[in-house]
């Protein structure tokens, strides 16, 4: 089978409405926790084919089954796994989403940092950043924190697994209403408006998107190529989706990426009790590093 030879007509490829096996289900939750470390038990079947219909509409494979059959017995995981990935991942994000984590940042994090580090740039990660709100967040504080430290300077890392999502990351174009939790004197300065307001999109500012870089990183990966060790890694509401071994294998890389001192910031729904780290909570969801 050849995804040539299995294209249909618009109208044909619209009705993709059976269901795979438990066979290939199970092949498939296998592949995308070896790869992604995101568990798809079976209660999550129905799901998994709601996210899988587009890309079997795009392919013009007619059924789940088919799909399978393409991905482990001719090869196509080579070609497809970018896009079943991209299908499977969760990817809701917010400017200042958990915004006393931003706050602790600002308030705490940033000044201790720079007592010790003194003249040296701060270093940023949002190690699992979606469509980018994050890492712009990020930077918002950032330049807001070194408005009166003008000899002062940051980078910012933006990784995600999703292709997708780190391509509208890099664009900065969002719908108006992503960014009404931005603070009004923040949107003033960092938020452009379209010239015909019936777009309803906002775009974020050259400045602040010069100042973050974006790559697709695998957090499953042995070791993460992130240059210099950084001074804040963010990474939020995506351990949920790893089991125990994963998370502890996750964090350890992390925790291997951060300077001494560094800090750790997790989703508030996450933790690391039971994990062997070395990290000493210093606020709610926040760790430093030993």
């Amino acid at each position: 089978m050849t995804l040539r030879s299995q294209r249909q007509s618009p109208a044909a490829s619209a009705s993709i409405d059976d269901h795979m096996s438990q066979r290939n289900f199970d092949k498939l939750a296998r592949f995308i926790y070896d790869y992604s470390g995101i568990k798809m038990p079976p209660s999550k079947q129905t799901m998994l084919e709601g996210r899988l219909r587009r890309r079997l509409r795009v392919t013009g494979i007619m059924g789940f089954d088919d799909y399978c059959e393409y991905l482990f017995n001719e090869d196509g995981l080579q070609a497809e796994t970018v896009y079943l990935i991209d299908a499977v991942t969760t990817n809701k994000t917010d400017f200042f989403r958990e915004p006393n984590h931003f706050k602790y940042m600002a308030e705490h994090a940033l000044p201790e940092l720079e007592r010790n580090h003194p003249g040296r740039p701060l270093r940023l990660w949002s190690s699992a950043c979606s469509t980018g709100a994050e890492p712009y967040t990020l930077a918002m504080v950032m330049e807001s924190y070194l408005e009166a430290r003008p000899r002062s300077n940051y980078a910012i890392l933006a990784t995600d697994l999703s292709t997708e999502v780190l391509e509208t990351a890099r664009k900065g174009i969002y719908g108006n209403e992503i960014v009404d939790p931005v603070p009004q004197a923040l949107r003033q300065r960092f938020i452009m408006q379209p010239v015909d307001p019936r777009r309803r999109e906002i775009r974020v500012s050259p400045k602040l998107r010069s100042k973050v870089g974006f790559a697709r990183l695998n957090l499953m990966d042995k070791t993460y190529s992130v240059g210099e060790p950084m001074h804040i890694i963010f990474c939020r509401n995506v351990l949920i989706y790893f089991d125990k071994p994963t998370q502890q294998n996750v964090l350890s890389r992390l925790c291997d990426c951060l300077v001494p001192d560094g800090y750790l910031f997790i989703g508030h729904s996450e933790t690391v009790t039971g994990l062997d780290l070395p990290l000493r909570q210093v606020a709610n969801t926040v760790f430093r590093k030993i």
